[in-house]
């Protein structure tokens, strides 16, 4: 439905979530066929991008997560290089312009092919008590350094 436009240009530098970037900027371009669909869109503060780890390399079903040096289960990480590489961020919206959503807390690499948008919202989205499974085992601060280094 459009295409992601962003600071980022190499996997290896890239911040691993937008938790890691909260303020890195980038812009949602929209294909213009799609321009009612951003109709009441300013109403969220953030909003979910679904798009296509378009430069990611495919890898096992096993995988080494960008905070963790241990192989893990596929389905247990956000690695971009699944089976069909899908990628998710909650960003910011900042604003709208026509066909373009800037926003704040930009993960991906420039040029990265949106496939939709959803609203986030509290009341739906917002899980109380959840558990990270092997993420609880990985400092703060040191998910903090690696987060915005591209990994370990």
């Amino acid at each position: 439905i459009g295409v992601i436009r962003t600071e980022h240009g190499d996997s290896k530098t890239a911040p691993i979530q937008p938790c890691y970037a909260p303020d890195a900027p980038g812009r949602v371009e929209l294909s213009p066929e799609y321009a009612a669909g951003r109709n009441d869109i300013e109403g969220y503060s953030h909003l979910y991008l679904i798009y296509h780890h378009h430069r990611a390399e495919k890898k096992g079903l096993m995988v080494k997560p960008c905070l963790l040096n241990e192989e893990r289960g596929v389905f247990s990480t956000r690695v971009p290089g699944r089976p069909n590489p899908i990628g998710l961020s909650i960003v910011r919206l900042v604003s709208r312009e026509g066909n373009i959503l800037n926003i704040k807390g930009a993960d991906m690499l420039d040029g990265t092919p949106l496939l939709d948008i959803k609203p986030y919202s509290r009341r739906i989205d917002c899980v109380i008590g959840t558990r990270d499974g092997w993420q609880d085992t990985i400092d703060d601060a040191q998910a903090m350094h690696f987060g915005r280094q591209g990994g370990i």
